[in-house]
């Protein structure tokens, strides 16, 4: 049974308003007699150092002057307005009325909006006391007359302090904590916020977006719509459903565009990645799903009730869409999937609400987008006014083809563009892939050589590592690849190198061209199977040729490399699946990235001192690696060190002496019986995770991970003692797994020493769970504690008590999972947890009462709790007494 506790929405929303350019991050309104030079000069040089945008008035009105116009509009431009509410703040008529268009921008353009309470309680703003009631009861003395006004500035100050905001008290908080805290808050709004990138010039896609929202029918909330956009590659399919997100998605509940699906698919795990990505665009915290089957349920279970916004970018197989949507139920009323591809049918088989076939520009509009890209004008100049509808007519309205096009002619005499043009005339219409060879014909060697092993080899890949492998090629890189993004060939996305798929089939067709009958006569291959056969052909299994830079081959046949490889240019070496079983010989100076997952012949990680530059060394679910060489625990740049899966792996180096690493991946050894001593400061070290292994206990060094956010000791059935004072002092630490299936560590910690410590150590508990305002900046503390085996009161395990004295983070907890404990009545103290959303207790079978609940909390999961029998909420709510926390949304 499942109560939907808050109120419904209206079934007929309208589309939401035209948000204004967002010209500004912040919007900075406070009283400037109280904070102007001390809190908000500090604030506001901490926001500019940070890079982000804030706008602040620069005098102080006199009273009664009317507020602008522009600041009106400042705060419309804004995406987040911080009101810094001090005790003279309601004395200022200019600051009530900011405050009333900010309130007004909230609602209608869903602007955020943060409270700081600054040296005054929410409660005195709310009820208009103290000295900000003073304030308040001051300016109403002087325009006693306006009683409606007065009236509207009453209700703005109980809605401003109802809002979740932050807290300053001058005497009790640092000030530079507390600004760093307000950044760390703001910076994750703004990335959330961030629109995704559409196109420099978005010539012919309004009336398109317009058309395809009378396909979604975003008014209604009484309906789930998957709607399929297709059209050939190059036509704007990507471009539009960026640009419908950015306007539509502040509308929904969680929102997330899965973009590359096809490309992303073809990885190794590529769908649960997708999944995962999903899940955490939208719940905004990570599940760790490992397989699709229960990221299928996850998404399910999660989101069914949610109403929201789904972009699947670019899908080229069914499984895409069974896998991240599979249907309609999966998601709340009210939601909306967007499906883009090339291949109608792949919509017609997945039965899709609506369809909408995105067609070429019409000749006006690509004249234009031609032109903006040509001249950055409308149109072009009278003299090559024929030369650019030659252009037109050889584009056939795809807007990459003008786009890429555009820039190539760009800045060039009529001469040249006809030129050009006569090149294009021996191109066949038919194939627009060969007009773009006039952009990669202007290239020089270097460059050309660079688009085509971008075209088949480095598509998707981090741009630091590219930039290593061409300065080791000695192609001049840094021009180079200006030069490509500036002729449209590739694009830089979040640090990552993207081609587009016209240009990528392009660069390909072009090497095939080399030799169209004999795949080794030409300079690249890029099908493993043409691969294999020329390596076999004319080399034989003894050859691999020393000037490689990238040697990423699957499934590799042989046991060892050939004995005359030395790989000293060797960069990024990978041989997942492969047969190989010695790595002994390896000595490549320059080698930045090793992974050998799944090489289940590999016994031992030899001496790696030789290779300095190693940034990621990968061997999971190698079921035969027994022994990591003690050199890999001092590489001094290593970024991420992984042996997930390798159950048989007993010995690791003595020592970690990693300072730049950042994960620490061993879930799934389960050989292991000792980590090692952490041989320095690891101040970079944000995640280690040693689920399912049989670590027996953690070394005292473990204090050295300063900075360590996340750790996993789930499962761990060996673990015995654990230096909890210690973990409780490292402060950035955020989301802790300890105690599912750690069957030995919970029955000692039922013990009574374990108790004697836990109460000695009361004070040092609580810094598990640093409040809001700490330096580090976390708001969250997110705990997996107890399935089975776990809270088992009769047979002595780790008692229900002791978790509420060791995890008492009633400041910052959000999430808490006691679902299948033993325990009788859910101890009262709970309503401590403040910050406390969600609430699972799933299968507690002796559970019979719920007496209190934490007074934020909106969900609750009581699911097969077959003895619960007191539950005053409930009891309220089947009366239509209603719940008296206001919060509350669901309970299951």
């Amino acid at each position: 049974m499942a109560f939907q506790v808050g109120t419904s929405s209206s079934s007929s929303l309208p589309l939401s308003p035209v948000i204004p350019s967002q010209n500004h991050d912040i919007f900075l309104s406070f009283r400037g007699k109280d904070v102007r030079h001390k809190f908000i000069a500090h604030l506001n040089r901490a926001l500019r150092q940070s890079g982000i945008k804030t706008y602040m008035d620069g005098v102080d009105l006199e009273r009664g002057e009317q507020i602008s116009s522009e600041l009106f509009k400042a705060i419309e431009e804004s995406r987040i307005s911080i009101i810094v509410l001090s005790k003279n703040y309601a004395e200022s008529k200019w600051c009530l009325d900011e405050l009333l268009k900010i309130l007004e921008c909230r609602k209608t353009f869903k602007q955020t909006v943060l409270p700081i309470f600054y040296e005054i309680k929410p409660s005195d703003v709310r009820d208009q006391k103290g000295s900000f009631g003073e304030a308040f009861t001051k300016l109403g003395k002087k325009i006693k007359d306006d009683i409606k006004l007065l009236e509207y500035w009453k209700e703005a100050l109980e809605e401003v302090a109802k809002l979740s905001g932050l807290e300053y008290i001058a005497f009790e908080d640092d000030e530079s904590k507390f600004i760093q805290n307000i950044i760390g808050w703001i910076n994750s709004k703004i990335v959330k916020q961030t629109p995704l990138s559409v196109a420099k010039y978005p010539v012919g896609i309004e009336y398109r977006k317009q058309d395809i929202y009378q396909h979604l029918s975003v008014e209604r909330n009484d309906i789930i719509r998957i709607v399929g956009i297709f059209g050939p590659g190059g036509i704007g399919k990507t471009t539009i459903s960026k640009d419908i997100y950015n306007q539509i998605s502040s509308q929904f509940e969680g929102s997330c565009f899965l973009s590359n699906i096809r490309e992303i698919s073809e990885q190794a795990g590529g769908l649960i990645q997708l999944q995962n990505t999903l899940l955490v665009d939208i719940l905004g915290t990570s599940l760790d799903v490992r397989d699709t089957e229960k990221g299928m349920n996850m998404i399910k279970d999660r989101l069914c009730s949610k109403r929201v916004l789904l972009i699947l970018d670019d899908v080229d197989e069914l499984v895409q869409i069974e896998k991240l949507v599979g249907d309609c139920g999966w998601f709340g009323l009210g939601s909306r999937i967007i499906v883009t591809t090339r291949d109608q049918q792949l919509l017609k088989i997945s039965e899709v609400d609506s369809m909408y076939e995105l067609k070429p520009l019409d000749e006006n509009e690509a004249l234009r987008l031609f032109s903006l890209h040509a001249f950055k004008e409308d149109e072009p100049s009278y003299e090559y006014v024929d030369l650019a509808k030659q252009v037109i007519q050889y584009a056939k309205g795809l807007p990459l083809a003008l786009v890429v096009l555009g820039s190539d002619l760009k800045g060039k005499s009529t001469n040249q563009w006809k030129s050009a043009l006569d090149k294009y005339k021996t191109i066949p219409h038919k194939n627009i892939q060969k007009v773009l060879l006039v952009s990669y014909e202007g290239l020089d060697n270097n460059e050309k050589e660079m688009f085509l092993d971008i075209a088949f080899f480095f598509e998707g890949e981090h741009l630091a590592n590219i930039m290593k492998i061409f300065h080791s090629c000695d192609f001049f890189p840094d021009d180079g690849i200006d030069r490509l993004k500036d002729k449209c060939l590739i694009s830089i996305e979040r640090g990552y190198v993207r081609m587009h798929d016209l240009l990528q089939d392009m660069g390909r067709e072009i090497i095939r061209l080399e030799s169209p009958n004999e795949p080794g006569q030409r300079s690249r291959l890029f099908f493993h199977e043409d691969v294999f056969m020329c390596w076999k052909k004319a080399c034989g299994p003894n050859y691999l040729s020393n000037e490689l830079r990238v040697l990423d081959w699957f499934e590799y046949p042989l046991q060892s490399l050939p004995p005359n490889f030395h790989g000293n240019k060797l960069i990024i070496f990978k041989m997942r699946g492969g047969f190989i079983k010695e790595l002994s010989f390896i000595k490549f100076k320059n080698l930045t990235n090793m992974d050998f997952s799944d090489c289940n012949f590999l016994t031992k990680v030899p001496d790696v001192s030789s290779i300095p530059n190693m940034e990621k060394l990968i061997a999971t679910n190698c079921t035969n690696l027994v022994e990591v060489h003690d050199s890999v625990g001092s590489l001094g740049i290593l970024l991420l060190l992984s042996f997930w899966g390798c159950s048989n792996l007993r010995i690791l180096p003595r020592s970690l002496k990693l300072r730049s690493l950042d994960v620490l991946e061993l879930y799934g050894c389960s050989s292991l019986r000792s980590f090692p001593e952490i041989g320095c400061e690891m101040n970079s070290l944000t995640s280690l995770n040693l689920s399912g292994t049989a670590v027996e206990e953690l070394p005292l060094s473990i204090d050295n991970l300063t900075k360590l956010d996340k750790l996993y000791l789930d499962k761990c059935k060996n673990l015995k003692r654990l230096p909890i004072n210690i973990i409780l002092r490292l402060q950035h630490l955020r989301d802790v797994g300890i105690f599912v299936g750690c069957t030995n560590l919970v029955k000692k910690m039922g013990s009574t020493t374990m108790e004697d410590e836990i109460s000695s150590n009361e004070e040092q508990l609580q810094e598990l769970a640093p409040p809001t305002n700490s330096s580090n900046g976390s708001s969250a503390l997110q705990v997996l504690l107890n399935r089975q085996n776990c809270f088992q009161s009769e047979l002595n395990f780790f008692p229900i008590s002791s978790f509420f004295t060791m995890f008492n983070s009633s400041a910052t907890l959000i999430d808490l999972n006691l679902s299948g404990s033993e325990f009788v009545s859910l101890p009262t103290s709970i309503k401590g947890f403040v910050a406390l959303g969600g609430l699972y207790l799933e299968d507690c079978k002796k559970l019979k009462e719920i007496l209190e609940l934490p007074p934020n909390i909106d969900y609750i999961s009581v699911r097969r709790c077959k003895s619960l029998e007191k539950f005053p909420e409930v009891s309220r709510i089947m009366e239509f007494n209603g719940s008296h926390i206001k919060s509350l949304d669901y309970i299951e």
